[in-house]
């Protein structure tokens, strides 16, 4: 059942119940986010990018990915909390992210870039002291690299392999050495991994890429 909200100050119709950064989106209402993905009964909220403000919620700015549309809602999409919550967000994924866009095989074509540009965000803006860098490169698969100094955390190659029927990928240890891994960390070319290439699809990023983007190696 359609219902009536109004974004940024224009009204909308959407289904009742719909996640509300996916009927913003789907209305040309840009919202920055790296780990949704449209169709998820729980979304992982992880990036913490999606923030909105809705009218009569007390405790301010709310992550978009994890609201459901309502009659008669009303969002503003930035605002100086807004901002100052993504900014903030923006940052500290930058402070685990090894940044060498010159040198990047999805230079221009990455996420953290778009959002960059969209939201005036300074990529080399660095307000945290950065803790990337720390994991060695992964080229034993013949088709991608799995470079993990440059994940996002997003969850998105994790879905994408567990869609797959191989689930070679999962999140592992807490905290600040939370990672992207393969069981035991094992090489990927070691692993069941049918190379179905989902995992490089989904990447936002060049945490998984293929090897056929470096400069100098032939595409299929």
């Amino acid at each position: 059942m359609a219902c009536t909200l109004i974004i940024a100050g224009n009204e909308i119709r959407a289904a009742r119940g719909a996640n509300l950064l996916w009927a913003a989106l789907d209305n040309g209402f840009y919202i920055p986010n790296l780990c949704s993905v449209r169709g998820l009964r729980r979304p992982p909220a992880s990036c913490r990018l999606c923030f909105v403000e809705i009218a009569g919620r007390p405790r301010g700015p709310v992550t978009a990915c994890t609201e459901k549309v309502s009659d008669g809602m009303s969002v503003t999409l930035n605002s100086p909390d807004i901002r100052r919550l993504r900014k903030t967000s923006f940052d500290l994924l930058l402070s685990n992210h090894l940044l060498d866009c010159g040198h990047c095989a999805k230079n221009r074509d990455c996420e953290l870039q778009k959002i960059a540009a969209r939201e005036h965000f300074k990529l080399r803006d660095r307000r945290f002291n950065n803790i990337g860098g720390k994991f060695c490169v992964d080229s034993s698969h013949p088709l991608i690299i799995f470079d993990r100094n440059k994940c996002v955390l997003c969850g998105k190659c994790i879905r994408a392999c567990h869609e797959s029927g191989k689930s070679v990928l999962d999140f592992a240890y807490r905290g600040l050495r939370t990672a992207v891994s393969t069981f035991a960390e094992m090489p990927l070319a070691d692993t069941e991994c049918n190379s179905c290439l989902a995992c490089a699809a989904a990447c936002p990023v060049a945490s998984i890429y293929l090897k056929s983007l470096l400069p100098g190696v032939p595409a299929d």
